[in-house]
């Protein structure tokens, strides 16, 4: 393609079955149509087809940054690796913060795509614009702190200096369906299974070095002119400021105590919708009480350091020191970062809330590798069915039993014993297997993360039609329905929430193809985005055609599920969400969420029938790849007849 700015138009294409890499650039009209990251990436995983293997060597595993990576640009540290998941079977991206995106942007790279499968154990070596498979044998078997450690002393690098190292744990070793891609500052690629992904191409890591070398803007004006509004929209938010904001002090944890006090905390498998709900029901005490594991709680007494990603001034990480007790030893555990999510399903929804028992999970969690989110929803549908015996022949977990759960986590990432390898495959498999559907909070194989849909019905339309199963991220409904942002709604109300969802979908689509934070929409809106992405890349799209490259990108993923064999009937939710099941609690009490009736709205303002993207939509939205799904709006949604 012409130059672009943000660009190093350089793509490396690895075959590990055959241990070459090929090296293209990028096509320009891909660039402006699916602006990279998360857009381009699907675009190469759509490109290998629907229905490959997610296991298989024909499923490709793209990590891609987006234009804005790697720049001046706040929030700028995101990385999207882009596959079909082993876990749901769509097709998924899963993002991670830190440094990672932005050095393999400065190492000369938009995007890494690996395919086939090595015969051996290797990882890839990129630097100074060239990509080499070194063997990692002798690293197979071991967790992602000592990976990472052996890696940082075999290439001279340094952590912090010039070194992201993203790599897998026994969790992607051995197959766990929801394993995921950690980095060396603990974050993690986590949902959807990509480290299994990885695992299945025996690539234990991906190793980057290089120094900084951020890229300059197109037009230098402009970029500066909306780097200026994005600061002051940062600085001037209750969200976001620096050092005052509800996220910067007490990172994505300052959810907990707001949720508890909603009912909108999914709680012993979301039979509950607060831990408080749950006390008065009298099924715990006084000391089963989220705010021991609320963000404030960890500032004040577990806080040890705030460090932050590429280019960015809010520092939500939140790093703690814990001294935990486990099988009668102490045991001193510090590590990044006590996560809202993580500490809901590893906690409440398990029954606990063990606040440095917690701490320890989660770490454990990211050294094998492995989703803090459905790890801990993977031991709350267990403890549920030994309640309800549905696994005495194999084995059985207590609620609350949070030293049981350390011990578990491990034993899933090796799947060490029959219970263990049966969680390791996900709700959905475990359903099927066990008979268990009422048990499961999966939507699309993969579960819920911390928000009710009883309590913010926002979220249950934002669930069922993510494109990646269960996911806050894809229509983050509680910006409006908690923060007001971009004005306050009511997260009781569904009516309105169908056309809301999607275009915080679409917005999000754009976001994760910058690739930037979410973070900053809790600040900046569209216009800071338009004149960001003009500055950097040089072109001079409007707001409109921006949103309309999200919508594009959101409906591409759609098209690909529907070819995959998804459609309106697995735009779902969990039973207990729904009119015939667990009414809310407290706050919540009596409250159901109205899917259908929100499915109606959603599908219309997206222009779909029955969750599938007719012909007519991919037309409109110059999507040019693939056979079309042969739906066709204009005839009540019959499939299109055949050219023959």
């Amino acid at each position: 393609m012409t130059e672009i700015g943000g660009f190093q138009n350089n793509v490396a294409r690895i075959d590990l079955s055959e241990g070459e890499v090929n090296y293209e650039s990028i096509d320009e009209d891909d660039a402006r149509k699916y602006i990279g990251a998360r857009g381009l990436g699907v675009k190469y995983v759509f490109e290998q087809g629907p229905d490959v293997d997610p296991l298989g060597p024909d499923n490709l595993l793209a990590f891609m940054n987006g234009p804005l990576s790697g720049t001046q640009v706040t929030m700028s540290g995101r990385i999207a690796v882009c596959t079909k998941s082993p876990l749901t079977g769509t097709v998924t991206d899963s993002h991670q913060g830190g440094w990672s995106g932005a050095r393999l942007k400065w190492a000369g790279f938009d995007g890494l795509l690996f395919e086939g499968e090595a015969d051996e154990p290797v990882y890839a070596y990129i630097e100074d614009g060239e990509v080499e498979l070194r063997d990692a044998s002798h690293l197979w078997g071991k967790g992602v702190h000592e990976t990472r450690d052996a890696i940082e002393e075999e290439v001279d690098g340094s952590y912090g200096k010039n070194l992201s190292i993203m790599g897998i744990g026994p969790g992607g070793e051995n197959g766990v369906r929801y394993a995921c891609i950690m980095n060396e500052d603990d974050r993690a690629s986590g949902r959807g299974g990509t480290g299994c992904v990885m695992g299945s191409k025996n690539l234990k890591a991906v190793v980057v070095k290089s120094n900084t070398r951020m890229p300059q803007p197109a037009d230098s004006e402009t970029f500066q002119e909306g780097h200026r509004q994005a600061m002051q929209a940062i600085t001037e938010s209750e969200v976001t400021a620096p050092n005052e904001g509800g996220l910067s002090m007490y990172g994505t944890n300052v959810l907990m105590n707001i949720t508890e006090e909603m009912s909108g905390l999914p709680t012993r498998n979301a039979k509950y919708t607060s831990t408080g709900d749950a006390v008065e029901d009298g099924w715990a005490d006084d000391e089963f009480d989220a705010e021991k594991i609320s963000g404030e709680n960890v500032r004040e007494n577990i806080l040890v350091d705030e460090p932050t990603c590429h280019s960015c001034p809010v520092a939500c990480k939140k790093e703690v020191e814990v001294q935990a007790m486990h099988k009668g030893e102490e045991m001193n555990v510090r590590m990044e970062s006590y996560e809202y999510e993580s500490a809901f399903a590893l906690g409440p929804n398990s029954g606990h809330t063990e606040r440095d028992d917690i701490a320890l999970m989660i770490d454990r969690c990211n050294d094998m590798g492995v989703d803090t989110i459905e790890t801990g929803n993977m031991m709350a549908m267990a403890m549920e069915m030994s309640e309800e015996g549905k696994l005495e022949d194999i084995a059985e977990l207590d609620w609350g039993d949070s030293e049981t759960m350390v011990d578990m986590i491990e034993r899933i990432a090796r799947r060490e014993d029959d219970l263990a390898d049966l969680l390791a495959e996900g709700a959905e498999r475990v359903a099927e297997k066990r008979d268990a559907e009422e048990n499961s909070l999966a939507v699309k194989g993969q579960t819920i993360p911390a928000y009710d849909p009883r309590c913010m019905k926002g979220m249950g339309i934002a669930y069922a039609t993510s494109n990646r199963g269960a996911c806050h991220l894809r229509g983050y409904t509680p910006a409006a329905e908690i923060l007001g942002i971009p004005e306050k709604v009511d997260p009781y109300e569904y009516e309105g929430k169908g056309e809301l969802t999607a275009e915080f979908q679409d917005l999000h689509a754009i976001s994760d193809s910058f690739d930037i934070c979410k973070f900053n929409a809790f600040a900046e809106g569209i216009e800071e985005y338009v004149t960001q992405y003009n500055g950097m890349t040089g072109f001079d799209v409007t707001e409109d055609e921006l949103m309309e490259a999200g919508e594009r990108i959101y409906n591409l993923e759609r098209y690909y599920n529907n070819l995959a064999g998804f459609d309106g009937a697995d735009d779902s939710l969990p039973a207990r969400f729904l009119e015939d099941g667990i009414r809310g609690q407290g706050a919540s009490e009596g409250e159901y969420c109205e899917l259908e009736e929100m499915k109606d709205e959603y599908y219309a303002f997206r222009g779909w029938v029955d969750g599938v993207v007719p012909d007519e939509k991919l037309a409109d939205l110059e999507i040019e790849i693939g056979p079309g799904t042969g739906v066709s709006a204009d005839d009540g949604g019959a499939a299109a007849p055949s050219d023959d």
